[in-house]
């Protein structure tokens, strides 16, 4: 049995704190081949200290001689790394500044009337020193007026003929809608995803009686008056070197449900390689999604195709054809799949569940990364300049790629998740490539990708197109409104002046109303005066 007095006659050893302080300061300063040095030297000291508690307390140890001359080494190396380490700026949060209003809104100016004594002594002799000015943001509500046109009759004294002024134009049958309201009706549908109802609900809220059948009426017959328009836009963009393609869904009603039609759009942008063309928006609509709607679309296309591995696309790439659309695929789309499979913050989310972090996922987004560090770089140079950099930066960085991803692919089981990926990049490996030979290619289909995402939340509001019809109809209004955007043109302003001249313009000079040839009104008549 041990004698509990024995041990409570030892004396306690005292600790220096600020002795552990120092070693706790060289631990964190040392690398690792030195940290295991000073913890062997930490431990036989240990050791020494714990065989002879009486004679060696802690306090009496002095440090240099616990860490030697290893200490001394790295406390040098730690001093020589801290000078040679480039000093990061600590982030320095700006104080929020609000922007000034546009110089071109109407400022309404509102004095508060000055005391007409002094409030200290009441003395009326004052001198004004200055303002201080409040600006304060408002909107005007909207305001409906009637535009009564007046066509007055004559009649002749001499022969009794009546004559009278023709009518004025309107854009729908016996209309009674003007040219803005139409415009607003047409871009809060299909520009901003309200559906009539809702309109017809505002509407009626603010006086206005306009039913939902009133309101269709309206939208169609103005798809019609357009629809010079969107042939003219279609021809410019299927007229193009290089074509991003894409689809999605769209519930069309049927017999007691819906069917899932599809909207497929196809954007013509060349900005990305110098080109000057203008940009422009495409739009069908299809009740399914068969592989004859694209081969019917672009049966005269002979550019380049970017889209994703859609095999309905595979007829058009046929080489049997005579002149066909060259094929590039989306790197956007196989970075996603890698992404999912290394995405440490969406596991951090799911907890418990969550699957393991794929490093072979992780590096495969570092090195396609890599080379949209390229691309960015290169954005918007011609395309000679676009394909000089590929070659010499991108080109040795995918056959790295190539040969890392056929090495690991080699080593996976084929029920691995991160197979996957790597077989559908592998198998079209050819298509993913063609962009170091072209440089008018670019490396993702987000163009396409973001003229889809109009219909993506349109889905929510409108729920459904009512018919086949009004699907084609809303597919050709989406190709109008989309391009005035990419044309930084206000859709609603240009739609609203192309109502109002459509009829007077002669149809060899219905190019100067396309949005990126169209000048409003007040500019052409300024310039005529």
């Amino acid at each position: 049995m041990f004698d509990r007095g024995y041990w409570r006659s030892l004396p306690v050893p005292h600790v220096d704190l600020a002795s552990l302080h120092a070693l706790a300061k060289l631990l964190e300063d040392a690398d690792a081949s030195s940290q295991s040095a000073v913890m062997g030297a930490a431990l036989v000291s240990h050791e020494t200290s714990r065989r002879d508690v009486h004679a060696s307390p802690v306090h009496d140890i002095p440090v240099r001689s616990v860490f030697g001359s290893a200490a001394t080494e790295d406390e040098l190396a730690a001093e020589k790394a801290a000078a040679q380490t480039q000093s990061v700026k600590s982030f320095e949060r700006k104080r929020p500044s609000r922007k000034p209003f546009p110089e071109h809104l109407p400022r309404e100016r509102v004095v508060i009337a000055a005391p007409e004594s002094c409030p200290c002594c009441g003395s009326a002799k004052l001198s004004k020193l200055g303002e201080d000015v409040t600006e304060t943001l408002e909107v005007i509500p909207r305001q409906w007026k009637v535009i009564q046109t007046v066509r007055e009759k004559f009649s002749c004294r001499e022969c009794e003929k009546i004559t009278q002024p023709p009518a004025p134009f309107h854009v729908t049958p016996r209309g009674f809608a003007g040219p803005n309201l139409l415009a607003m009706i047409l871009f809060e549908k299909f520009g901003q995803h309200q559906p009539l109802n809702r309109q017809s609900e505002r509407y009626a809220r603010e006086g206005i009686d306009l039913s939902v059948s009133t309101l269709a009426d309206q939208v169609g017959a103005c798809a019609l008056v357009l629809q010079p328009l969107h042939a003219l836009i279609e021809t410019h963009v299927l007229a193009a070197e290089r074509l991003h393609g894409d689809d999605t869904t769209v519930p069309i009603l049927a017999k007691g449900k819906t069917a899932t039609g599809h909207i497929w759009t196809y954007v013509r942008d060349d900005r990305p390689f110098g080109g000057t063309s203008p940009p422009a928006a495409l739009y069908y609509a299809s009740r399914d999604r068969r592989q004859d709607h694209p081969e019917r679309h672009l049966q005269d296309f002979t550019g380049i195709l970017q889209a994703d591995a859609y095999s309905g696309y595979n007829t058009l790439y046929d080489p049997s054809r005579a002149q066909g659309p060259a094929p590039a695929l989306c790197w956007a789309h196989t970075r996603g799949q890698f992404f999912e499979l290394a995405d440490i913050a969406a596991n951090a989310r799911r907890g418990k569940k969550a699957p393991a972090i794929s490093p072979i996922a992780f590096e495969a987004v570092k090195r396609i990364d890599a080379l949209f560090d390229i691309e960015r770089d290169i954005n918007g140079l011609t395309e000679e300049q676009r394909l000089a950099v590929r070659q010499e930066r991108s080109a040795p960085l995918l056959l790295k790629l190539e040969e890392w991803l056929r090495e690991e692919r080699s080593r996976l089981s084929r029920s691995a998740s991160v197979a996957k990926p790597i077989d559908y990049m592998l198998r079209r490996w050819d298509r993913f490539a063609r962009f170091i030979e072209d440089g008018r290619i670019c490396l993702t289909n987000n163009a396409a990708e973001r003229a889809l995402r109009g219909f993506a939340l349109g889905r929510k509001s409108w729920l459904f197109a009512g018919s086949e019809r009004g699907a084609a109809r809303a597919a050709a209004m989406a190709t109008l409104i989309m391009t005035a955007k990419l044309n930084d043109v206000d859709p609603q302003a240009w739609l609203a002046d192309v109502l109002t001249r459509v009829a007077d313009t002669p149809q060899n000079r219905l190019h100067e109303l396309l949005p990126w040839n169209w000048q409003p009104r007040q500019i052409l008549m300024a310039s005529a005066a």
